[in-house]
């Protein structure tokens, strides 16, 4: 399952509608442009026309996976983290604060501060209330961190 905001939904349907409407048919001419050079087997034109049509194809197809199995994400104030929540935490002997916003893996951004329910963070912090401490293993080792506020 994939958990969407309704921004990620429009994003994603924008790309959709643009690969189906316009990029199928820039591949669709590159593809009659490189037959028309004649001899395929040695034709690199047309071997990456090829190429470039089943990438389109695949990311057709994904996306639409993605966007018939979405769950769309409201905007809620709860106690508990969830797929959604923004959580204001701090990490063990640290007294900066982080926030985070838990969202599904599509839309995940660390630079953003946009971090995926599956990552090992967003697993943690799924389900905890303010005053909960998350504990996770990173590259450099374990962190905890304190929840401070959840929005």
């Amino acid at each position: 399952m994939e958990y969407l905001t309704h921004e990620k939904k429009e994003e994603l349907e924008q790309e959709l509608n643009q690969l189906k409407s316009v990029r199928r048919k820039e591949i669709a001419d590159a593809l009659e442009y490189a037959k028309s050079l004649g001899d395929l087997s040695e034709n690199a034109e047309y071997h990456q026309a090829r190429e470039d049509q089943a990438n389109c194809e695949d990311r057709i197809a994904n996306l639409e996976r993605i966007l018939k199995n979405a769950v769309i994400m409201e905007g809620h104030h709860t106690e508990i983290v969830s797929v959604g929540s923004t959580v204001t935490v701090v990490k063990k002997g640290d007294k900066d604060e982080r926030v985070f916003t838990v969202v599904g893996s599509e839309e995940s951004d660390v630079a953003t501060g946009k971090i995926s329910n599956e990552s090992p963070i967003g697993k943690a912090l799924l389900g905890k209330k303010a005053g909960d401490s998350v504990s996770t293993q990173t590259p450099k080792g374990e962190v905890t961190y304190t929840v401070k506020k959840i929005a």
